[in-house]
């Protein structure tokens, strides 16, 4: 299956989670709606501030993490894992050892996307992506109460016990994605899953394992260069 480089670009919506659980579902399952009454305003609004409030506290993030991009027109998925360093504002850097030697790097001005395989990289100024109302959070420039319109799902409806599911609808349609589902522990306020969804239904799965949060992190880490003969791409 050989997929564009926008499937990599997705991990800029999933900087600085913390606390992964273990994969429970399935990730070409759809979420299911909730069975019960949905929550009031007041319980959605309260569920987001908290989430916000403990990015708010979180300024660099660092973990291991699994990755299931499942595409809908052909029921396949796509696993990848590695590691991912982010410090804000806006810097990350996601080290793919599966596939392996592909890059996502970011200084907080540039996005750069490297595919080992194909020996190109995708660059692009951050805010002439498709993903700034969604990283204006993470980078503390903005709030998810900005970017998106919020439902809130008990966790048990969504198989992930002992949480809740924030179901994100962006506020300005854009191509990338249609909806962003951040699933928190309900004890911490922490996300511990991401999964992003985009107009054609397929989804793109994010579990982060061993998070550690407000480590010091070194500005170089933050700067990439390609190898010698990689094929500069930009829009």
């Amino acid at each position: 299956m050989r997929l564009s480089p926008s499937h990599l670009l997705v991990p800029v919506l999933a900087a600085l989670v913390a606390s992964a659980a273990p994969c429970r579902a399935d990730a070409g399952s759809a979420p299911a709606p909730p069975a019960a009454p949905a929550p009031s305003t007041a319980a959605v609004d309260r569920a987001v501030e908290s989430v916000q409030a403990f990015y708010d506290r979180s300024k660099t993030f660092k973990s291991t993490f699994q990755q299931k991009f499942w595409v809908k027109a052909y029921n396949q998925e796509k696993s990848s894992r590695g590691h991912v360093t982010f410090s804000k504002p806006g810097k990350m850097d996601w080290v793919y050892e599966d596939p392996k030697d592909n890059r996502v790097v970011s200084d907080g001005v540039v996005i750069k996307v490297y595919e080992a395989a194909n020996k190109q990289m995708y660059e692009q100024p951050i805010d002439k992506s498709q993903y700034p109302a969604a990283l204006s959070f993470l980078t503390g420039t903005g709030k998810l109460s900005d970017s998106f319109d919020f439902e809130l799902v008990p966790g048990e409806t969504m198989k992930f016990p002992g949480g809740y599911v924030l179901v994100g609808t962006p506020k300005q349609a854009t191509p990338a994605y249609s909806k962003v589902l951040f699933y928190v522990d309900a004890a911490t306020s922490q996300v511990r899953r991401v999964m992003v969804i985009d107009g054609q239904g397929n989804r793109n799965r994010f579990d982060f394992v061993d998070p550690r949060v407000n480590e010091p992190v070194a500005p170089a880490e933050f700067a990439f260069t390609p190898p010698p003969g990689t094929s500069i791409v930009r829009p």
